[in-house]
């Protein structure tokens, strides 16, 4: 950890370990436009349904190996043999139906991409280009779902993903710095 940060005030969920302090320091919240990265989150986001941030984030090596360093051309070619091996993986959760479904995601993926010239494009017309910035106070105040994150899943779900309901939409577009959910007094509101 960076000195520097070390005594910095931050959002409550993630001072408990130091690589969350890392990806809330250096990555929650920062706007991304590169398509890997995209579906890095939507691969991570999509896996942590119904499990903790934490989880995920201590196997994100794991994904990064399993799934072909997110990139959705490779993954979408992956086939019944590459399902079996993921799922005898202790590097990742291994759910069959997020591992088939993240394929499937891949293959949506790459339809987007067509469509809209890139999947940036396409996902950041949900905030109209832009960052939401909600200014919560308190963790209380930082909702699970908004009426962009209910657009988004819907038009994620009608062009063939699914693990993407509105509260994993959520949860990306905070990853992706669609939405600000920074608390007031945290160091990386103005960061």
């Amino acid at each position: 950890m960076n000195p520097l940060l070390e005594n910095q005030p931050r959002c409550d969920w993630c001072i408990k370990t130091e690589n969350m302090r890392e990806y809330h320091d250096h990555e929650w919240g920062v706007p991304v436009h590169d398509d890997r990265k995209h579906f890095e989150f939507l691969v991570l986001d999509s896996f942590q349904a119904g499990l903790s941030w934490q989880t995920i984030l201590n196997r994100r090596e794991g994904f990064r190996r399993a799934f072909a360093d997110f990139d959705a051309e490779a993954v979408s070619r992956f086939g019944i043999a590459q399902v079996e091996q993921l799922m005898l993986d202790p590097g990742i959760i291994r759910n069959r139906l997020k591992i088939e479904g993240t394929i499937r995601n891949a293959k949506a993926f790459l339809e987007i991409q067509k469509q809209y010239g890139s999947f940036d494009a396409f996902i950041w017309q949900f905030t109209k280009h832009q960052t939401l910035d909600q200014r919560p106070r308190t963790m209380k105040e930082v909702p699970a779902t908004s009426p962009e994150s209910d657009a988004m899943s819907k038009a994620l779900k009608k062009a063939g993903f699914t693990f993407v309901g509105s509260t994993i939409c959520y949860a990306y577009m905070q990853a992706a710095g669609m939405v600000n959910d920074h608390l007031e007094y945290c160091w990386r509101r103005s960061g």
